[in-house]
Order: structure tokens, then C-alpha cells, then sequence
């Protein structure tokens, strides 16, 4: 940012606990405070002007008058070149292997200012069509940059991740000789070395290469289907319990104390959510779960199954302790949030909103006690950078920026600190709970990993506009390619992973836990329907495929799917589509559940679980891989295609049996 002003800051003094009246929050006065559908991040868009992705933004300033033509002039004497666009999109079963668009396209109209040509072929009023490529969609023009080159790209393996992975803070590395020869890649190979005392490593170490090699496959155990999408879900700090939030305002909760074999537990709901609940924190003793939607207002339920999660108790955060008139006179109250946590103590809940702020509420309190204006855009994610500490925060907001605040030193009301590099807004942002390393999900297709001692100064971040590095990408409706990227001038990142697509959502990205995994891969969910997970080097360690793994795995239903959030095709209306949004690596098992968009038409939702199976394709054990599920772990027959039957003779045998036969007299004739 040029120029900018000092971040603004309030702050709020925890009073009295016993002083404040439980907040309860009045839903037939809420009314007015519900946000507006034109601020959801997630489903508004702009019909396009244009069919072209390729088109350049047309200033009528710079244009000489002989430039123009008109509409009623005809196109007489104008040079029109077309160019087919051969990145069409079939059925994800047929292009399993896809990653991203890496072909350009030529612009559809080379001689004519787009700002007077584009009239003669759309309808005002209505977007135009685009069978031909459905990932155009509908937006806005955006800035077009030169070709791309491969030397634009940052180098795969990268050095710093490699030294990474050689300092022991991300998991174990092979032993040299074993790399050389190419041995004890399977898992009974390393096994017996290690019995047979002939390991290269020491007895511990070869334990945290057996652990950290069993990667989760493409192959589902259990496919738990929802008949709304499913935005997030996580696994508890000790993977006794599991969540995944739903857009028709319902949190699940699922006993996975047996990571194996999943209970349901109960669900929460939100009872006057916005488009979807958009993000939930579990408190670290899993006593409570905080569930937010694009409105002001967090709730809070308990996770004991004794306990009622129909009626929760609603944290406003646009309490700042002012009363309720100068909170609707000042427009605090008017904003939605995007993404919660709950500190490490389970005292406080921070909250990254759409009115480009981050809040700090304090529960005792029952009001918030700090707001953050330091964005100049929404901010999609917030966490705390320690669980030992609530002091240090990170939030990652559109303006492409992940900004660090210390709160014991903010008495400038300015960031301790700014990581750039990212080009477009960031989707997610994850700490990995030791106060130095970050994680965070861009637009621009890429994830990136930080260090906090090679963050960006305040003084220098304050001189440049990180702006003018964004082409104005919209994620949700266009597609993304190699043309678009060009590195960051000032990225202060060390490792850059490519590979995955971040488009249409929120999408999230995690590191792998110290347990299980020991910290060894960074991993992403993605639109094409897979989790991608990562060597600290960038390099791909794994990929589950959950689009193969749940294809076609509920028969078409209308009724689910009655709104279409996908552009239609001629060639392929309500295809089956996978758009994984969140995974959550279970701490202590081989497991990783991947939450989805899923099903015809995108409409639907998906919970899928993945173990390792060392590329078993099934298992002899009951039930089944691939199991189909419905939301309370039921066996559902619904979910399963039934061969077709007469009608006409279906109806006759029914309306048969529910009739009532009267019994018949002795000296009646019985008739059969």
C-alpha cells in the first residue's frame, strides 16, 4: 500500500465478567443487521462484458476517435480473428490426470476496441454464452500480462525446502546409501530392516520414517454424502472428535476415537445463518464449538450429547460495549466473518470479517475487546501464531497481504510485520503452532511457505502498493493460466507449491500433523476434485484423487440439485464434479477425511475418508471399501442406483398389498 495511513485499532478493557448480562442475541430485532448477499465472497458475480477471457481493458482516454466503431456502422472493413479454445471440460473421469489450463488463448477480436465491438454480440441484460468453455464464466475484464515463460516459475525442488527438510523440523530424510540405491521404498522393507538392527538410522528415527511414509490413498473407506455442499471439517488436536459444516446451516459432529470406524455424535445448527456457515473452531478442550456465517454474529455450542446444540448461545462481535443504536449508527454491526479460532487458552476467539477487520472477543467478557482495521479488503483467515500464546496474530485478507500483529506493541495501531508475495487474495492462511513457521492459500494458484524472522518491515511494506501486482483475478468464475502468473518482485516466501487449483471457494490449506506424519508435507485441497500433498521441497508426495473415488456414488436426484451454481454446457449439463474445499489429517492415524462440493451439478456435498493401504485396491475386511453413507452414518438405499421397474406394474402390486382383505365366513364363497 502507498501512502497508507497507520492501521486503526480499538480496544476495548475487559470488564467485569459478573457485571454483563448473558449476551443473547435478539433475533426478531436482527433483521437489520443481517448482511447483504451482495457481500458473500463465495456466490456473487458480475455477468461479463465480454466472452474473452484474453481481453485487454479498453480506456477511452487513450483511444483516438478513428478507433471507434459503431454498432449501426456494421462491421464492414473490421478484422475479426477467432481461435477455438480447447480447454473444454468433460467429466472428471475422463481427465483424471488434469492439473490446470496451461494453453493461451488468442483474443477473440484483434482490431477492434472491446469497449464499442462488444454490443454487436451480446443482449443487454443477459451474459453471454459460453458452452464452448464453461471455466470463462461470468466476471469482470481483468489485467492481461505478457507471455509466461518457464523461468518464471520458482525451481522444483527447491533449495531452501530441501535444507528445510534436511535440518529434522520437517520429518526425517532418507539416508543417502537408501536414496542411491533406491531401497525400503515399501513399508515390509522398512520393517525389516529396522528388526534386522540394519537400519541406516537410529531406532527412532527409522520409527518416524515408517510413520511419516504411510500416505493416505485415492481409495475412500467411506463416502458420508449431504444433500448441501460441505464447506469445512477438522479433526480435533486429539482426533476424538471430527466436524464438517454444511450449507444448510447444520454443524455434524462424529466420535473418531477409532479414526476406522466413525459415531455419529449430534449436530448443531445455525438458526439464522446467511448463505452458509462459513467457517468453526473447536475450543482446545473440545468442550465447545464456535460456528460462524456471513453475519455478525458467532455460535457458540457444546459438544456433550447431553446437551442441546438447537438453541447456542450467539457472540456478537460488533459489540465493542457501545450501545446497540451507536452500533447500528456507526455500521459495526453490518458485516459477515469469514474465519474464526479459538486461542490457545480457549479464552478468546478471533475472527477475520468482511468489513476488512480482525476481531478479538472475549468470552468471559461476552463482547469484543480489540478491532483491527489494517486491510484494505476482506479478510478470508485468521489464527493465532503460538497455542501457548495469544499475543501474536496472523490474518490474510484480498489485498494480497498476510499481515503480523503483536498485540503487546500496538501502540502505533500498526502490524509488527507483512509477509508479501502472493499476486492475488489469499483463500487461507495456517500456522504451525510453533510461532515461526505460516502456510497460506493465494489466488494466485500457489501455496506458499513463511518464515516469521524473514517477514517484511511496516516501514517498508507502507512504501509499495501490493496492488499493482494484481491483475484483478476473480477466482470464482474464471479460470487461471500460465499467462496470468509472474513473480511476486518483493516475495519474502521460502517455498512456493504449485500444482493445485484454487478457484471457485475459499479453498484451504493445512500443515501435516507432528504425530502421525511428523510434520513432513504441507497439503491443499483443490477444484479439480483432489487433495495434493507436498514435500517441503515442493515437490508432490502424494495425491488423492476424491473425484474418482466418489463418482457417481449417489444416483441423480432433482430435487438436490435444483438451483445450478455451474454453468450449464450443451455437451454436459449437470456433469458430476468434485471441488474438494477442506482436508483434515487425522493427528495420530494414516487418515485424511476431505470435505467437498460434490455430486451433479456441484450441488451436493461429500465427506470422504482415505487411509493407507499400501495401493490396495479393497481390503478383505467388512464393510467394504467405499462404503455410502447419509449424514448420521446410515445405511441409506437411496444413495445407491435400483434398476428401473415397470411403473404401471410397480403401482398395481402396491396399491395390492395395502389393501385390506376381509376375513371370510364359513358359508361365504371364497373367491382367490
Amino acid at each position: 500500500m502507498s501512502s497508507r495511513e497507520p492501521s486503526e485499532v480499538t480496544r476495548v478493557e475487559s470488564p467485569d465478567p459478573s457485571s454483563h448480562a448473558t449476551n443473547i442475541y435478539d433475533a426478531e430485532n436482527g433483521q437489520d443487521e443481517w448482511l447483504d448477499e451482495e457481500d458473500d465472497d463465495d456466490m456473487d458475480f458480475e455477468p461479463a462484458t465480454d466472452d474473452s477471457e484474453a481481453m485487454e481493458f479498453f480506456d477511452p482516454a487513450e483511444a483516438n476517435e478513428s478507433d471507434f466503431y459503431d454498432v449501426d456502422d456494421g462491421l464492414s472493413g473490421v478484422e475479426i480473428g477467432l481461435s477455438a479454445n480447447d480447454d473444454d471440460h468433460v467429466e472428471e473421469d475422463e481427465n483424471e490426470s488434469q492439473t490446470e489450463a496451461t494453453g493461451t488463448e488468442r483474443p477473440l477480436i484483434n482490431s477492434v476496441p472491446v469497449g464499442r465491438i462488444h454490443g454487436a454480440f451480446t443482449t443487454s441484460g443477459n451474459p453471454p454464452d459460453d458452452d464452448d468453455d464453461p471455466d470463462n464464466g461470468y466476471g469482470s475484464r481483468r489485467r492481461r500480462r505478457g507471455k509466461a515463460s518457464k523461468e518464471r516459475y520458482p525451481t522444483v525442488p527447491s533449495e531452501e525446502g530441501g535444507r528445510l527438510m534436511a535440518t529434522g523440523t520437517f520429518g526425517e530424510s532418507e539416508h543417502y546409501e537408501d536414496r542411491l540405491r533406491n531401497r525400503k521404498g515399501r513399508l515390509t522393507t522398512r520393517l525389516m530392516y529396522r528388526e534386522l538392527g540394519i537400519s541406516s538410522h537410529a531406532p527412532n528415527r527409522a520409527n518416524k520414517l515408517v510413520a511419516q511414509s504411510l500416505i493416505p490413498s485415492s481409495n475412500a473407506d467411506t463416502i458420508i454424502h449431504y444433500n448441501d455442499r460441505c464447506y469445512s471439517g477438522q479433526f480435533s488436536d486429539d482426533g476424538n472428535f471430527f466436524f464438517s459444516c454444511g450449507k444448510d446451516f447444520k454443524v455434524r459432529m462424529y466420535d473418531t476415537s477409532n479414526p476406522y470406524k466413525w459415531k455419529y455424535y449430534k449436530t448443531a445448527i445455525y438458526p439464522y445463518g446467511q448463505w452458509t456457515i462459513t467457517d468453526a473452531s473447536l475450543s482446545p478442550d473440545n468442550r465447545f464449538l464456535a460456528y460462524s456465517s456471513i453475519r455478525s454474529v458467532v455460535c457458540l455450542a457444546p459438544t456433550d450429547p447431553t446437551l442441546s446444540a438447537e438453541s447456542p448461545l450467539f457472540l456478537d462481535f460488533s459489540d465493542m460495549g457501545q450501545s446497540r443504536h451507536d452500533r447500528f449508527r456507526g455500521g459495526h454491526s453490518n458485516f459477515g466473518i469469514w474465519s474464526i479460532r479459538f486461542s490457545g487458552d480457549g479464552r478468546e476467539v478471533v475472527a477475520g470479517t468482511s468489513n476488512q477487520s480482525v476481531y478479538v472477543y472475549d468470552i468471559e467478557a461476552k463482547r469484543s475487546i480489540l478491532q483491527i482495521r489494517g486491510h484494505n479488503d476482506d479478510v478470508n483467515a485468521v489464527c493465532f501464531g503460538d497455542k501457548s500464546s495469544p499475543h501474536i496474530l496472523y490474518s490474510g485478507s484480498d489485498d494480497t497481504l498476510i499481515k503480523v500483529w503483536d498485540r503487546r506493541s500496538m501502540g502505533d495501531s500498526r502490524e509488527a510485520g507483512v509477509f508479501m508475495g502472493h499476486t492475488e487474495g489469499l483463500t487461507y492462511v495456517d500456522s504451525k503452532g510453533d510461532g515461526r513457521y505460516v502456510l497460506s492459500n493465494g489466488k494466485d494458484q500457489t501455496m506458499k511457505l513463511w518464515d516469521l524472522r524473514k517477514m517484511m518491515s511496516t516501514e517498508k511494506a507502507s512504501k509499495l502498493d501490493p496492488g499493482s501486482y494484481s491483475t484483478g483475478f476473480d477466482y470464482r468464475f474464471m479460470a487461471y493460466t500460465e499467462a496470468e502468473y509472474q513473480p511476486h518482485p518483493y516475495d519474502c516466501s521460502l517455498v512456493t507449491f504449485r500444482g493445485h487449483r484454487v478457484l471457485k471457494t475459499l479453498i484451504r490449506c493445512h500443515f501435516s500433523p507432528p504425530a502421525s506424519t511428523d510434520s513432513r508435507y504441507v497439503y491443499s485441497g483443490s477444484e479439480d476434485g483432489s487433495v495434493y500433498i507436498y514435500n517441503m521441497d515442493a515437490t508432490l508426495a502424494g495425491r488423492i484423487d476424491v473425484n474418482k473415488a466418489t463418482h457417481h456414488s449417489r444416483p441423480k436426484n432433482p430435487d438436490f440439485y435444483p438451483h445450478q451454481y455451474e454453468i450449464r454446457t450443451s455437451r454436459n449439463p449437470d456433469a458430476w464434479k468434485t471441488c474438494v474445499r477442506d482436508a483434515s489429517w487425522h493427528p495420530d492415524a494414516p487418515v485424511i477425511a476431505a470435505t467437498s462440493w460434490n455430486g451433479w451439478g456441484m450441488s451436493t456435498g461429500t465427506c470422504t475418508t482415505h487411509s493407507w493401504n499400501d495401493g490396495a485396491e479393497d481390503d478383505e475386511s467388512e464393510p467394504k471399501m467405499g462404503m455410502r453413507v447419509n449424514q448420521r452414518l446410515e445405511d441409506d438405499e437411496d444413495l445407491y442406483d435400483r434398476p428401473q421397474r415397470n411403473d404401471r406394474l410397480s403401482r398395481i402390486r402396491s396399491r395390492l398389498r395395502s389393501q385390506v382383505v376381509r376375513a371370510a365366513d364359513d358359508d361365504d364363497d371364497v373367491v382367490w
